[in-house]
């Protein structure tokens, strides 16, 4: 079965009868390894043909579909066709010389990368992917197309009739037809990185920028080089994502993410094609106010922070007050800030009750990190949405829950009115982690990351499965005190930073106020340019972009992401006044903001240490290292 993107439950209302019909064929009659694109916009020119169909074997295909009957057609020519319509005579583009037009412009497109070209022989330098063009009348018969001279300006060779794209038809006949559209044949298998370069200049807004988070804008049409085109590596989103993204329709969302699925990219790109559709302002919330920075920062780099607002929740509650003169809450002298904060929610909550915060307010909100929400904050933001508009996303892992999980109540997202029934999306494939780094982190979290089913309105717990990208095994380091530590890590950054990575590549996440001003010592001591965002007086100054070390607590650093991750201070978990169970999934988060380098240090033996060591010698076994025998780990216990 093809894969056609976006799904087909989420366009089939947009599409014409005979575009349904060809898209339900489409999907039937082709294997899996066929990717069909309907109405997406092609290329910087956003060129809009019907269906684009890429196979690995067989190379580009571009299909223009035609619902006309032969009776509605009085005149046609290699440029255009006059069409009888209840409107009176139409003029309409030759549909196969619209195809040709879209079809060429796709070649000189994907003709300029090297490494779509042909590196040898006569073709030398011409493009390596054959491509075609056709055009589908999905009203008319082999027999009505044979009784006329529309072959005079349709190539038959190049058109699929009414009877040749019916239900009963062979799979291997409509194939058939459909690749004698080639001009050429084709000498060699596609590869995966090709076939990825291909959807990276066929679909600049899938395109990946850096990590998992953010998404690259397009250069401009005229001014694009071939270095813009066509770098060395290039990221894009997977086909779930891409099909997912691309699919989100009206209503109400929810995406179930492990981490490092690209939940966040998807917002990103679903907050893009709302600020095109809807003239009311988005709003993006999350918990975190570093991420809520971050995501900012992607915001304002597409250029549409005019449009799309982010905060994160409490900041948005106090916005709410201070615009409709609600009076704030006093400061709290039991409870300290967490009782101000549940205050601070309470009197919102309180002003949209008696319509003194009015309801409605955004053309869409989405939601990151939605595990991090109350019950209660998630049913006032979803009044918040206009129902003439009903856009609303969640996205959610359970397993990320690291804010007091033991108080956490159980709740259907229907109980809070959120009606994302049929409208549910699972991911399990981790992307932002190593299959190294994960396995490590799944291992020693394991027992705390059993997966737990759901019903479709209820909150899944998902095990996350790797991608498959390697890199080194994390680093475990048993040393004398805080301070060898806070030094040793240091010491590793600079010479990451010697091999080429950025400062800003990095981060160091720590669990006490005491680990972080340690290390952050340290690395000024070192000449290291540090931002350390004490979480309760600068992560609202977080600056992604500045080439700096970030330093951060486990809490802060959730829904972040860095090439190299530093944890210091492993030996002082879990501690005796916290709940073990919630300590190891805040460990776990922590440990899978690494995306290719970990390095954890600890100078006291606690079970989290111990833990630790034996799902890193365990991991070895489950990544393809050599086997470990039990004596070797028993050995392992007795080294912490």
């Amino acid at each position: 079965m093809a894969t056609l993107i976006p799904s087909l439950g989420s366009c089939a209302r947009r599409m014409t009868p005979g575009e349904r019909r060809l898209a339900q064929r489409l999907e039937a009659k082709l294997e899996d390894d066929y990717l069909c694109w309907y109405d997406v916009p092609v290329g910087p020119k956003h060129l809009h043909p019907d269906f684009v169909v890429l196979h690995p074997g067989r190379g580009l295909l571009v299909l223009e579909v035609k619902d006309w009957r032969l009776d509605t057609i009085r005149k046609a020519d290699r440029a255009a066709f006059e069409l009888a319509t209840d409107r009176g005579l139409t003029h309409a583009a030759n549909p196969l010389e619209q195809a040709r037009q879209y079809a060429f412009a796709v070649k000189a497109l994907l003709e300029r990368d090297p490494a779509l070209q042909v590196a040898d022989g006569p073709h030398q330098g011409k493009l390596a992917v054959p491509y075609g063009y056709g055009v589908v009348l999905t009203n008319i018969t082999c027999k009505q197309f044979e009784a006329t001279d529309l072959d005079d300006v349709l190539d038959p060779e190049r058109v699929i009739c009414q009877d040749e794209m019916a239900e009963s038809v062979d799979p291997a006949a409509f194939q058939q037809k459909l690749w004698r559209m080639h001009s050429a044949p084709f000498q060699r298998l596609l590869t995966l990185p090709q076939v990825e370069r291909i959807r990276w200049h066929l679909f600049p807004e899938i395109r990946i920028q850096q990590g998992a988070l953010t998404l690259e804008g397009e250069p401009p049409a005229s001014e694009a080089t071939v270095s813009d085109l066509a770098p060395d590596l290039v990221r894009v989103m997977d086909l779930q994502q891409e099909q997912l993204a691309r699919s989100l329709g009206e209503g109400h969302r929810v995406i179930h993410g492990v981490a490092g699925s690209g939940k966040t990219l998807i917002l990103g790109y679903r907050a893009e094609q709302l600020a095109h559709l809807t003239q009311k302002p988005i709003l993006v919330l999350c918990y975190n106010v570093a991420l809520a920075a971050k995501l900012r920062h992607v915001i304002q780099a597409k250029g549409l922070d005019q449009q799309v607002t982010v905060r994160h929740f409490h900041g948005w509650c106090m916005d709410q007050l201070k615009l409709y003169h609600v009076a704030l809450p006093p400061p709290a002298e039991k409870g300290g800030a967490e009782a101000f904060v549940e205050a601070l929610v309470a009197r919102v909550i309180d002003a949209v009750e008696r319509g003194q915060i009015p309801r409605a307010q955004y053309g869409a909100v989405l939601i990151d990190e939605g595990h991090d929400f109350q019950p209660e904050w998630l049913q006032l933001v979803v009044q918040m949405v206009d129902p003439d508009t009903n856009a609303f996303l969640l996205l959610y892992d359970d397993a990320q829950s690291i804010y007091g999980r033991q108080q956490r109540r159980k709740f259907s997202l229907a109980s809070v009115g959120i009606q994302a029934q049929g409208r549910t999306t699972i991911l399990k494939l981790n992307y932002r982690n190593t299959n190294e780094v994960l396995a490590v982190a799944y291992e020693f979290a394991r027992e705390v990351l059993t997966p737990e089913e759901a019903g479709e309105d209820g909150i899944p717990l998902v095990a996350p499965t790797s991608a498959g990208r390697h890199g080194p095994v994390p680093e475990f380091v048993h040393l004398s005190n805080l301070k060898s530590e806070a030094n040793y890590i240091a010491n590793r950054l600079k010479e990451s930073h010697a091999r080429g990575r950025a400062w800003r590549d990095m981060g160091v996440v720590y669990r006490a106020g005491f680990m972080g001003e340690e290390v952050t010592r340290s690395l000024r001591a070192a000449g290291i340019p540090v931002e350390w965002l004490n979480e309760s007086k600068r992560s609202r100054n977080y600056r992604p972009g500045e080439d700096s070390v970030k330093v951060m607590t486990m809490h802060a650093a959730k829904g972040l992401e860095f090439p190299l991750v530093a944890i210091p201070g492993i030996g002082f978990m879990p501690h005796e006044r916290e709940d073990a169970k919630d300590q190891a999934r805040l460990l776990y988060v922590a440990m899978t903001r690494a995306m290719d380098e970990l390095v954890m240090t600890c100078h006291r033996k606690t079970e989290f240490a111990e833990r630790l060591a034996l799902a890193r010698e365990r991991a070895k076994v489950e990544v393809g290292f050599v086997p470990i025998p039990e004596a070797q780990l028993a050995g392992t216990r007795a080294s912490l």
